[in-house]
């Protein structure tokens, strides 16, 4: 857990690399995002099927009853992952705007993440 936890904080700092583009910036923050999401779903005993479609929709989803996440940021963040596939299954192009968003939003949640996890397992995540 708590390897997963400092990958999520690698991508962060790699997402705010401003020399990259905003598309790779973009993956980055949402591989934070989803790292975090996977955090919630497997210290609440959970998996997402990996080989299925849908496995980041899921965790996204599940996000307010895996960590209690307000309904309203779970719509934001689902959001940002129909952005991410469209970009990388249609080629869109990740707007200045949505980059923001998405760092933002990995930066609430990896916070919010670190915080869940000190107060409901800190087991899990070993010595620092």
């Amino acid at each position: 857990m708590r390897k997963l936890l400092e990958a999520a904080q690698r991508n962060l700092a790699d997402a705010n690399v401003a020399t990259i583009s905003t598309d790779n910036r973009f993956d980055a923050a949402y591989k934070c995002l989803m790292q975090c999401a996977m955090l919630g779903l497997w210290a609440s005993g959970y998996r997402t099927a990996t080989s299925q479609p849908s496995d980041h929709q899921t965790a996204i989803q599940c996000l307010t009853l895996t960590m209690g996440v307000p309904a309203p940021t779970v719509i934001v963040l689902d959001a940002l992952r129909k952005q991410r596939n469209l970009s990388d299954y249609e080629g869109d192009p990740i707007s200045e705007a949505t980059l923001a968003s998405c760092l933002d939003e990995a930066g609430k949640l990896l916070a919010h993440t670190r915080q869940w996890l000190c107060d409901h397992h800190p087991e899990l995540l070993g010595a620092a």
